[in-house]
């Protein structure tokens, strides 16, 4: 239950002052011993908190999934392999997992959320490799409750690919460009578009690729402007970011 709901309770007399009063004295965090939930940061910053599943260990994560859907009644979690999603299924059979972006999630009334879902985010990528990073840009932006429009394929290497999308991209509120090899995906639609352009450098390439370093140096020194870069791989990032242009460019 959030600020608004439980005054909303107070003030129609469905809880008394004194529950609310106890709700509000609870910290505003979970201790697990081997974490600490913060159960108050969508209170704060508008976004729950979300769960980076690479490296934790099996009984940690069901604990955490298990407090943060008590707490929410949804739950997103990044970076997640199959075994994982295995584990929780055993505990939520509702939870859903995709093989591309790795991410596993618990959604409330998927459906109704799908139809709540504002604004217009473009999602681009250079090539076919670089999907898995731009599908957890998209995804995480969705979860958020982002309309996302996804443009793959669209590199440099063939310019008129990306020139036949122009329009669906320039009607964006914002633009997540997710780039490997060179990187020089960002570089172009800052470009063409007006509004802000986040792009994500991807350790797609060859060796003097160096693991995306290449397209990170590219994207920071673009000469474009309206360009702002988050690290390598980090569709994540690329997506919470862009949702919050997005909530910002949508309110009326």
């Amino acid at each position: 239950m959030e600020i608004r709901e439980l005054l909303e309770k107070v003030q129609r007399r469905e809880i008394s002052t004194e529950m609310a009063e106890q709700y509000l004295k609870k910290q505003p965090f979970e201790e697990l011993g081997f974490a600490k939930l913060d159960l108050h940061r969508e209170v704060r910053t508008g976004f729950q908190e979300v769960v980076y599943c690479a490296g934790k260990q099996d009984a940690y994560l069901v604990s955490i999934f298990q407090k943060l859907y008590e707490k929410n009644g949804e739950v997103l979690g990044t970076r997640a392999t199959a075994e994982q999603y295995a584990l929780i299924s055993k505990s939520f059979p509702q939870v859903q997992y995709d093989t591309i972006s790795k991410i596993l999630k618990i959604e409330e009334k998927p459906e109704d959320k799908v139809l709540r879902r504002i604004g217009k985010i473009a999602v681009c990528t250079a090539g076919t490799a670089d999907i898995p990073v731009a599908e957890e840009a998209a995804q995480t932006a969705e979860y958020f409750g982002a309309s996302v429009s996804r443009v793959y394929d669209v590199g440099v290497s063939g310019l008129h690919r990306l020139l036949a999308n122009a329009e669906v991209i320039q009607q964006a509120n914002c633009v997540v460009a997710v780039a490997g090899m060179e990187g020089a995906l960002a570089s172009v639609l800052g470009g063409l578009v007006s509004n802000p352009v986040i792009a994500v450098p991807t350790s797609v390439g060859y060796g003097a690729n160096l693991h995306g370093l290449s397209a990170l140096l590219t994207m920071i020194n673009s000469c474009a402007n309206g360009i702002a870069v988050v690290n390598i791989d980090n569709g994540y990032g690329a997506g919470y970011i862009a949702t919050q242009i997005n909530r910002l460019a949508s309110i009326k």
